[in-house]
């Protein structure tokens, strides 16, 4: 009986299937033959394209919150191809061009061909060049270089269709606009930007007669803005147009072909974490042109915030003080003073608390073409960023350095005395000349008083492989690790294409092939602040998400190297830099001998060719240091100068006092 049943289950079961079967092969049938050409017809006419919509760059801040490098919201009048039809894209052309001549709007105008008294002519502005490139490349015109402007509007007209426009001056807008189209690739998936920034009143008439005008919409996209705009701006970068070789290599990251990209500095470094993510829509149009259905498949993503260890106060007197004291050097001592240098750290951590070039620019400008041309062209070379890429001689405040290696070597002890006869003539080639008549001293007053004599002795027992390891030790010659582009300057005999015993003598007193970044000079005085721990510089010190209310990344203190040295001999180069500026024959004591906090420094004067290089570093407060500072002054002269640099930045961290240049300024 349980058999019986089962076999009747079996048979139903069979048959329902069977009534699926035939159903799915009748409607099979339906559809392939049927209405199969009317579902092939639509196959082959409809298209579907995918759409990115911008992303929100990630903010550059300093320490303290003060915004580098942020986001201002614009409207951009934008043509999209999938809703414009091509038989009536001139005349949506002509009706846009009216209103916004009739508004005095600005739009994106490209062409390098002008109408005006009744005849063409080439233009003669920032685009000129690249424009006519094009106009007259293979994929355009392609014809040759000395085409008359005649002849290239009669092509584009032909090309453009616009015989039907009369006026000429609406015809040469009207093939500008087509013209501009093709050279950015106008396509069903990439939208033209037509006019950038337009004002309110502009916008709301194009939103509010949008029936008007076939696929032409307003969309809002971020400009970025840099609202502090000299303050760092050789560290803060700047992005601008993805040019055919970064496209080639980010493609398949998802960069389009009119994105903006880092192109130096924290931008170019922090791309990825400032980029964000772009939105997509997905959008499909049938054979008469007609948007069937637009999809969003993904939100934009903000990118993240970059926070650099820079504080904005500190920034700012650097910037004051080394344009001061640059200035006034030159219109008081030396004609070639120029440029300079400055950069400050944190010694417990080697973060930069202040780094400054000068001459510098106006990050805001940067982009405006004809205050890049003036920048690129100024002799002082104001893009250059001196304080992590510039490397210079560094003079007397590399004699620590060589003190530490003469304890550590056994070459002389803290009270070996050397006799001072002004003249080290040990290389009859390389004569070392000191500044001062010392006769017999020791370490402390070598250093206080800046003997070269002495430390030429120091090198000689040395000889340069020793030097320059111990030099390497400290920094010098190295990258620091900041996060931008930097040098790692010059070490005399490792880096030197040739080398004779005289040239040591030269170069344990800072002389020689010896050239090093402030950065670099900055990081070394640092270390023997921070007792023989060199850490990695850094600039930044995290990333948080765009609100601001999450760490991404946190920067951490990491050791580069630590100095396996003696303390004793150590604490002996700390004491004669406590010497430069406490005893009253030290070269810095007149600046510092009186000042509120302890301070161990170094002064440098390094010959070169012109007025000499003046140079100082130093590290406060002695007992239990939290910073450090470089100054390089390029032909500074004198000591005054580099010195008062130092002076405003520690006047400021310890004091919070204001930069005064008059009152500061020593004699």
């Amino acid at each position: 009986m349980d058999t019986e049943r089962y076999r009747r289950r079996g048979i139903l079961v069979l048959i329902i299937a069977l009534v699926f079967f035939a159903v799915f092969v009748v409607r099979l049938f339906f559809w392939q033959v049927v209405e199969g050409d009317k579902y092939k017809d639509i196959a082959l006419n409809s298209t579907t394209f995918s759409l990115s919509s911008n992303s929100t760059r990630g903010e550059i801040l300093t320490s303290d919150g003060k915004p580098l490098a942020t986001n201002k919201t614009i409207y951009n009048i934008t043509f999209k191809k999938n809703y414009v039809k091509e038989e009536s894209l001139n005349g949506t052309i002509q009706k846009v061009l009216k209103i916004m001549k009739i508004r005095n709007e600005k739009w994106v105008d490209m062409l390098p061909i002008k109408y005006s008294n009744g005849g063409y002519s080439f233009t003669n502005d920032d685009t000129t060049q690249d424009s006519l490139t094009f106009l007259q490349g293979e994929s355009m015109l392609d014809t040759g270089v000395y085409t008359m402007p005649q002849q290239y509007m009669e092509d584009l007209i032909k090309r453009y269709e616009c015989e039907n426009i009369k006026d000429k001056n609406e015809q040469r807008d009207v093939i500008s606009v087509r013209f501009n189209m093709e050279m950015q690739n106008f396509s069903s998936v990439n939208d033209y930007t037509f006019a950038e920034d337009v004002s309110n009143d502009m916008m709301q008439i194009i939103c509010e007669n949008n029936q008007k005008f076939d696929g032409v919409e307003i969309t809002t996209t971020v400009e970025r803005q840099y609202l502090n705009g000299t303050l760092a701006p050789h560290i803060v970068g700047t992005v601008g147009q993805i040019n055919a070789e970064e496209y080639e290599d980010k493609k398949d990251k998802g960069y389009g072909y009119n994105d903006l990209i880092g192109k130096f500095g924290i931008e170019r470094v922090f791309e990825s974490q400032l980029r964000g993510e772009a939105g997509k829509a997905y959008i499909e149009r049938n054979n008469n042109g007609s948007v069937v259905r637009t999809v969003e498949a993904q939100d934009a993503k903000p990118g993240n915030s970059v926070w650099l260890t820079i504080d904005s106060e500190l920034q700012k007197i650097a910037d004051d003080s080394l344009k001061y004291n640059v200035d006034t050097c030159h219109s008081e001592e030396a004609k070639d003073c120029v440029a300079g240098a400055v950069v400050m750290l944190d010694v417990k951590d080697f973060s930069v608390l202040a780094a400054a070039t000068y001459p510098s620019y106006d990050l805001s400008k940067y982009n405006n073409y004809k205050y890049y041309s003036k920048l690129a062209n100024d002799e002082t070379s104001p893009l250059y960023s001196r304080a992590f890429s510039g490397a210079f001689a560094p003079g007397s405040v590399f004699k620590p350095c060589v003190a530490l290696a003469g304890l550590e070597e056994g070459k002389i002890t803290e009270n070996s005395t050397i006799v001072c006869t002004q003249n080290y003539d040990y290389y009859p080639t390389d004569i070392v000349r000191c500044m001062g008549y010392h006769n017999g001293i020791s370490l402390n007053t070598a250093l206080a008083v800046s003997c070269n004599y002495y430390f030429a002795e120091v090198g000689r027992k040395l000889g340069i492989n020793t030097i320059y390891s111990y030099a390497e030790k400290f920094g010098l010659g190295l990258p620091t690790g900041v996060e931008i582009d930097e040098s790692t300057g010059i070490l005399a005999g490792r880096d030197s294409t040739h080398w004779t015993a005289g040239n040591t003598v030269q170069a344990a007193i800072g002389q020689s092939d010896n050239a090093f970044t402030p950065a670099q000079l900055a990081t070394y005085v640092a270390t023997i602040a921070n007792d023989g721990t060199r850490l990695k510089t850094h600039l930044v010190d995290k990333v948080t998400t765009y609100d601001r209310e999450k760490t991404v990344e946190k920067t951490e203190s990491e050791v580069e190297s630590t100095l396996k040295v003696d303390k004793k001999n150590l604490k002996a180069v700390q004491e004669g830099m406590w010497s430069v500026c406490n005893e009253e024959d030290g070269t810095a004591y007149g600046i510092f001998g009186n000042y509120g906090v302890e301070v161990a420094a170094k002064t440098g004067t390094a010959e070169n060719s012109g007025t000499d290089h003046t140079v100082f570093m130093c590290y406060a407060p002695y007992d239990k240091p939290e910073v450090a500072v470089a100054v390089v002054i390029e032909h500074g002269a004198l000591k005054k100068y580099s010195c008062d640099v130092a002076k405003a930045l520690l006047d400021k961290y310890f004091f919070d006092k204001d930069y005064e240049p008059q009152s500061n300024m020593l004699s």
